[in-house]
């Protein structure tokens, strides 16, 4: 109860509000070479000295961290970073990121991410802290955003790490041969087959009007079809639908391919479309509405078309994409590699996200008692109830930064134990 108490103190007593509005104008104010805008630089952290020194005072057992406190977090994160210290009694030693409708939005961020919350990933950074970015992206895209967004000198430092496509690879610059890992190449042939029939065909024998409002993301490994339409919009929802079917019913053509599969084309695809839909909701229901359900009465599929989708998933994102990509290498395999590299042998993650490969890395991290998870407020629904039913961190859109400034409070109070 004392820190409890210490922090009604804080945040009663204490002209918080300004703290933290000096520090923000401190973190966010451009060092450009031009004597007035150093100058009022250095009128604002004198400022800000002068506010965290008093607050300081007032808590003689340690006042550095309430000072702290004062400039980083508001009332309510600091008491969620508080009862999240009492209940793991341990820090935040790694941040796991989705990028997109996670750390950036499209429709609040204008597709950006927030300079405050870069700033605050800066912090954590320069208290220690490794970054796994982790993203369906390509490489080339995350590594273009991460240097412009946080800097050369961060990116390439030894302690972030992007893990791209959805873990197909993990690129961890300053780590010699094992900078980029190319997760794929050990998968077995025959799924490699699959996926090299894929990539060929998508987009060559696709309907006119599905190759003209689609196309193929340049990625290493995955197959995965965008819209070429505002993500969300009807126009991205129609067009993604129909490419999901459409991928479905490749992807059974390539497995009825394998020398190992004993059926006729058609067959296959039946039981493909069968396999995921009972798989996920989301899919059966696309199909249903394409009427492009199976009859009940088909047969059921060979053992070695079972074992092979087994290995294969395809994700369905409502007007955003429609990817066939590989079990054996979820977020979760790319993060573990990630882990690995960077040398997190006892990790506790923040993981944020706000699709289904995040919470598969948010379980994984729960069933391991190795990190907590946060998710947007527009994120998947398994997602928000993973997030409300654990630690309720749940962020309005566009807004990463209240969960950063949370996760610093409860590091705040696990150093000044």
């Amino acid at each position: 109860m004392r820190r409890h108490d210490q922090l009604y103190s804080l945040y009663e007593n204490h002209d918080t509000e300004t703290a933290r509005a000096l520090q923000n104008l401190a973190d966010l104010y451009p060092l450009v070479e031009s004597p007035v805008a150093l100058d009022r630089w250095a009128e604002i952290t004198e400022e800000l000295t002068d506010y965290t020194t008093a607050i300081a005072d007032a808590f003689p057992d340690d006042g550095e961290t309430f000072a702290d406190l004062a400039a980083r977090a508001r009332e309510e994160q600091a008491f969620a970073g508080l009862d999240l210290y009492e209940k793991y009694d341990r820090a935040v030693n790694v941040l796991v990121l989705d990028v997109d409708e996670t750390l950036r939005s499209t429709g609040s961020t204008d597709n950006e991410i927030p300079r405050e919350t870069l700033n605050l990933l800066v912090t954590f950074h320069e208290q220690g802290v490794p970054i796994v970015i982790c993203t369906g992206q390509t490489l080339e895209n995350v590594k273009g955003f991460a240097i412009q967004g946080l800097g050369s000198e961060l990116v390439h430092s030894g302690r972030l790490s992007i893990v791209y496509e959805t873990g197909t690879g993990v690129f961890t610059p300053g780590h010699g041969a094992e900078t980029k890992q190319l997760l794929y190449e050990e998968l077995a042939p025959e799924i490699r087959r699959v996926f090299d029939d894929l990539r060929a065909r998508v987009i060559s024998e696709a309907p006119d009007h599905l190759r003209s409002g689609c196309h193929l993301q340049g990625n290493e490994f995955n197959v995965t079809m965008k819209p070429n339409f505002d993500t969300g919009s009807g126009a991205a929802v129609e067009i993604i639908d129909e490419a999901l079917v459409y991928e479905l019913d490749l992807l059974g053509d390539a497995v009825a391919a394998l020398d190992a599969v004993d059926a006729d084309p058609e067959t296959v695809a039946d039981w493909t479309r069968a396999h995921y839909a009972d798989r996920d909701p989301e899919i059966r229901a696309v199909l249903d509405a394409a009427d492009g359900l199976p009859d009940a009465t088909t047969a059921d599929p060979s053992s070695a078309v079972t074992s092979l989708l087994d290995r294969i998933d395809v994700g369905y994102y409502e007007g955003d994409a429609a990817e066939v990509g590989s079990l054996e290498l979820s977020k979760v395999v790319g993060v573990e590699a990630a882990f690995d590299v960077l040398g997190v042998e006892d990790p506790f993650a923040v993981v944020m996200g706000d699709s289904k490969s995040d919470l598969r890395v948010m379980r994984w991290v729960a069933e391991h008692d190795a990190g907590i998870a946060a998710a947007p407020e527009h994120a998947s629904q398994a997602v928000l109830d993973h997030a409300e039913s654990t630690d309720a961190l749940v962020f309005d859109e566009g807004r990463a930064g209240d969960v950063l400034r949370t996760v610093y409070a409860l590091n705040r109070f696990a150093a000044a134990e």
